[in-house]
């Protein structure tokens, strides 16, 4: 089994993180509040989101909630929605830049990477798993700007782990009562969904199997002798 130390995941993340800073360095205001590929976002609320993500990570690192409420997170992205471009991208930029700091300073051990720490709704992990997740956020909302950051331009260490990360989210679920194989051409595969009875094998390149469980595709390219199932949502 591969590991990942969080020291590996704050480079991988500041790379990921200049990547973007540098497609939204191109986007002028219209585009900034052109529609996102999500549902009801613009692009200013995919980068509005994403400062705050910033933030909260920054309260969970100082044992504070990680937001106030539901209310005031919805509330936070949409009042930073509308602001032109060059604001929202000093925001990111500055936001991130404090983040990366707050993991510069953690120590070692149960004092800091060691230590678990809430999150939302109850979910608790260790520290040492929050860059990595800070690293999703930037990598997929990136692709979900809509500016010519492809699925197929992700980081292929990063396909893999997604995938993975996204079957064991689902493993058991209740909403998805069949259980799914995800496998790669070469035999590589992730078991989710129902623990028990045969699984639903889907196929494909591990992007398309990313994208799929992802939802940021609609599982074309991906094959299985039966329709995909609808996956799960949070």
């Amino acid at each position: 089994m591969t590991t990942h130390s969080p020291a590996d995941d704050c480079a991988a993340l500041r790379e990921s993180t200049a990547r973007l800073l540098e497609s939204v360095a191109k986007l002028s205001d219209p585009e900034v509040s052109a529609p996102s590929r999500l549902p009801g976002w613009t692009r200013g609320h995919v980068l509005a989101h994403l400062a705050r993500n910033s933030d909260a990570l920054l309260n969970v690192l100082a044992g504070r909630p990680m937001y106030v409420s539901a209310e005031a997170r919805d509330a936070d992205i949409e009042s930073g929605a509308p602001r032109p471009a060059a604001e929202q991208m000093e925001d990111v930029a500055v936001t991130a830049l404090r983040l990366d700091g707050a993991f510069e300073g953690q120590p070692d051990g149960d004092a800091g990477w060691e230590r678990t720490v809430e999150l939302r709704n109850g979910v608790t992990d260790r520290v040492a798993n929050i860059p990595w997740r800070r690293w999703i956020e930037t990598e997929l909302h990136h692709v979900d700007l809509g500016v010519g950051y492809e699925l197929t331009d992700v980081p292929a260490d990063f396909v893999e782990r997604e995938i993975a990360n996204m079957a064991a989210r689902y493993q058991g679920h209740a909403d998805l009562a069949v259980g799914v194989e995800l496998r790669t051409g070469d035999g590589r595969s992730w078991r989710t969904g129902a623990a028990e009875g045969e699984p639903l094998v889907v196929t494909g390149t591990p992007v398309a199997l990313m994208g799929w469980i992802t939802g940021r595709a609609d599982g074309s390219g991906l094959s299985a002798p039966e329709p995909l199932p609808a996956l799960p949502t949070f």
